[in-house]
């Protein structure tokens, strides 16, 4: 059956509102075939000088997020039997470069998760996938002298 796209905005490192948004798709969808989880946040920095609150805000969007929304779409496709989750990650997941530790860190800690993931999910018949490009372009606002949050890369 085909059915008309439904755009559903989140913000991925909101994690309380993560169940919501899973709970709205499921009730206009009925299920997900097909789970892939490509938002991330990225900072470029030195360790010493990037926030516990930057670092934790990366770890939300990064980490936490994608398993949240994973972890709420889950047991629709466990009981179906079928399903397909995709995590686009990042080479940084594999290997860390300077600068880019609260990046690195997420990405690592992502990985292990769906590596995880994928065992446990093969009696059921899910298919867990983790994609990990090397550097890409992405969408970034030019930062404003203190103000942290711009320097986030989207």
């Amino acid at each position: 059956q085909t059915y008309a796209p439904k755009l559903i905005l989140l913000d991925i490192s909101d994690i309380n509102c993560i169940r919501d948004v899973a709970k709205e798709i499921l009730n206009c969808y009925g299920c997900v075939d097909i789970l892939i989880n490509n938002a991330s946040m990225k900072v470029k920095g030195a360790v010493q000088s990037i926030s516990l609150e930057l670092d934790k805000k990366i770890m939300d969007a990064n980490y936490f997020g994608p398993i949240t929304l994973t972890k709420a779409i889950l047991p629709n496709m466990i009981s179906r039997r079928t399903g397909q989750i995709v995590l686009i990650n990042s080479i940084q997941g594999k290997i860390g470069i300077p600068f880019r530790a609260a990046y690195a860190a997420s990405k690592h800690a992502a990985v292990g998760f769906f590596d995880c993931l994928r065992a446990e999910m093969e009696e059921f018949d899910i298919s867990v996938s983790t994609v990990n490009p090397t550097f890409i372009c992405s969408y970034h606002r030019q930062p404003a002298p203190g103000n942290w949050e711009a320097s986030i890369w989207k």
